[in-house]
């Protein structure tokens, strides 16, 4: 009971960790089978495990907590982040999961956990002890170069709604990492929709432009057929005619 009680606090846990908690191999297997078969410990996938609260027959761990138990250094991503965050607007039943490891996708209690690539290494925070999640500016930059992947346009937009201040000195850091010029054409132009509201500054802007490059890029592929689209020279972009109609206009999805 002990041992079980340990794993109870853990929430979630993997094969190794029994193994290192029993001694051996042969202790965990049969810990594992005889808790199983009562009900307390259940499988999520392939050698992770979660422990079920007695009194409510629930697992012990939330899912941003299982996403961080994947492996050793997997962490929530893109709008999940902002999900974990409360900024959100659209509920989805699919959980994004970074790693430097691939792992396959897989679904335990209704929630599907969906591997997405690492961008960068920097912006990895630990609010709690047993979540591991992308920082606020990660975040964003992680939702503004994917989102034509991940959650879409309308609902990073009404994401970023729900942001009242960035570091920029953080966006700034974080940037170069991706190697990415056209992440700066991106940020550039969708955080000045909202410069006001999140206070950024002029410099910030300034920076963004400066690493542009010549290249001439569409927003998102679906514009190559907007004719009401338009033309920013300020960052080389074929946008919409305006983007925060986009929210308005609504019908965009989760994926």
């Amino acid at each position: 009971m002990e041992l079980f009680l340990k794993l109870l606090r853990a929430g979630c846990f993997s094969y190794n960790d029994v193994v290192k908690l029993t001694g051996n191999k042969k202790t965990a297997d049969s810990f594992l089978l005889r808790y199983k078969s009562k009900g307390l410990i259940v499988s999520v996938k392939k050698n992770l495990y979660a422990a079920i609260n007695p009194e409510t027959m629930a697992a012990a761990a939330t899912s941003f907590e299982i996403a961080s138990c994947i492996n050793e250094h997997s962490y929530v991503s893109h709008h999940s982040a902002f999900t974990y965050y409360g900024m959100a607007n659209q509920v989805s039943t699919k959980l994004y999961v970074s790693s430097p490891a691939r792992f396959n996708n897989f679904e335990f209690n209704g929630t599907a956990y969906v591997y997405v690539h690492q961008n960068i290494n920097s912006g990895i925070v630990s609010p709690t002890a047993r979540v591991r999640i992308t920082d606020l500016e990660r975040t964003i930059l992680d939702s503004i170069k994917d989102f034509t992947k991940i959650g879409g346009l309308e609902e990073l937009l009404r994401c970023l709604l729900m942001v009242t201040f960035v570091d920029e000195v953080k966006l700034l850091d974080y940037l170069p990492e991706y190697k990415n010029q056209f992440l700066y054409q991106k940020t550039g132009y969708i955080l000045s929709h909202y410069r006001e509201e999140i206070k950024l500054s002029s410099e910030f802007f300034e920076e963004c432009r400066k690493n542009i490059g010549q290249s001439k890029r569409y927003l998102y592929p679906e514009l190559k057929e907007d004719k009401s689209g338009s033309y920013s020279s300020e960052w080389g972009l074929c946008v919409p005619s305006d983007l925060l109609r986009v929210i308005d206009e609504g019908g965009d999805e989760i994926v």
